[in-house]
């Protein structure tokens, strides 16, 4: 879980009065999950961040299922016809009613702000790179930036080089891994990454100047609202409630004996999925180890990996942006040779970002335009 910081002026106590050099109350607004129960942050505004001047369309978003045999996918990515900001270069390509995974080739700084309201996100950035401006403050990111984005905060993304993205859309909160933390939350020394790899937001002087419209996401689409005053005319701030990033290539890989479960390999836990991270590591080092993973069913969730770079060493064919998704009630596995070719192996350099979903994913239209139809059947021998 993230950590307590603290951002800018703020007063002694919480609800308590607190006024600039002219006398003038600030406002206080709580950002807080399950209602009072979980984390959360005090934010201290020169204005009611509550006056809209206007209330714009809403912009329904339409995920529409692909609807084909129950078979494993190849998607390539990188070929997929996206381009615009942020927000609008977003393809969809797989949902179910916790989630929403998409791809993002991104050209264009955002105009406007953005705020999801009903997913919190985490964006992984294969490559470009951008400043997030929020209302929390600014993070710069480049490749290999995890961001988690908690619903409710206040963004926009200004880029510096053209990105690609991939993003999952969470309907349950972004965390560390419960195994990783002990009761206080602090991450555990046998963790694959610890707080010094977290990076926060560095605070900005607040911005004073309105109207500002803010995009927000539902479930069923966009929602525009014109404020009158910025949402970043924050003083400042403290809590645990604030978007973070982490760099996979700061994970530190768990190996062993024999060859370890994909669960060694998880960063992030939400409700409805989990995220691992594949980086390059030593093999086992049993004297008859084989590296490279066995064949397994997924009985119970679905399997989505993203191939970011490196040597991939149990499957053929795969490139930057690939993404495989491997279906519950079928087996999937190393190809042909792969298991033969990784007996000896001393380690791997490959770096992938893998999606495991608790519900079974529905597969979009839009992902029918680079989708190898020919993936089921690369487990022949050739």
């Amino acid at each position: 879980m993230p950590f307590y910081q603290k951002r800018g002026d703020i007063p002694e106590k919480r609800h308590i009065q607190f006024r600039d050099d002219d006398g003038n109350l600030y406002w206080e607004e709580l950002i807080s999950r399950e209602g009072f129960s979980s984390i959360y942050s005090n934010v201290y505004h020169k204005n009611p961040p509550t006056v809209v001047n206007k209330v714009g369309n809403f912009n329904p978003l339409k995920l529409e299922a692909w609807t084909d045999t129950h078979r494993h996918h190849h998607l390539t990515t990188h070929k997929l016809d996206s381009s615009g900001d942020a927000i609008t270069a977003r393809i969809p390509l797989f949902f179910n009613s916790e989630c929403v995974l998409s791809k993002a080739h991104v050209d264009s700084s955002m105009d406007n702000f953005y705020r999801n309201g009903h997913y919190d996100e985490v964006i992984f950035v294969h490559n470009g790179s951008a400043v997030i401006k929020s209302n929390f403050g600014d993070l710069t990111v480049s490749s290999g930036d995890q961001v988690v984005i908690p619903r409710g905060v206040i963004w926009k993304m200004d880029i510096l080089e053209n990105l690609k993205l991939f993003i999952v859309e969470s309907s349950g909160p972004v965390e560390t891994p419960n195994r990783y933390r002990n009761n206080h939350g602090q991450l555990l020394e046998h963790s694959p990454f610890s707080e010094r790899d977290i990076r926060t937001p560095n605070f900005i002087k607040p911005q004073t100047d309105g109207p500002v419209t803010v995009n927000v996401r539902l479930n069923g689409g966009y929602q525009s609202y014109e404020y009158t005053t910025h949402p970043c005319d924050i003083v400042g701030w403290d809590g645990y409630y604030f978007p973070w990033v982490f760099n996979i290539k700061n994970f530190m890989p768990i190996t062993g004996k024999v060859h370890q479960p994909p669960p060694v390999h998880q960063v992030f836990q939400t409700s409805g999925l989990v995220i691992c991270n594949f980086v390059p590591r030593l093999f086992d080092y049993h004297p008859e180890a084989i590296p490279a993973p066995y064949a397994h069913s997924n009985v119970d969730s679905d399997e989505i990996l993203y191939y970011v770079e490196g040597n991939f060493m149990s499957r053929k064919g795969m490139e930057e942006g690939s993404i495989t998704f491997h279906p519950s009630g079928l087996p999937h596995g190393p190809q042909p040779g792969k298991i033969e070719e990784s007996i000896g192996a001393k380690e791997t350099s490959e770096y992938a970002v893998m999606v495991d979903t608790f519900k079974p994913l529905k597969i979009t239209s839009a992902a029918k335009a680079v989708d190898d139809d020919n993936y089921p059947a690369s487990w022949l021998e050739k």
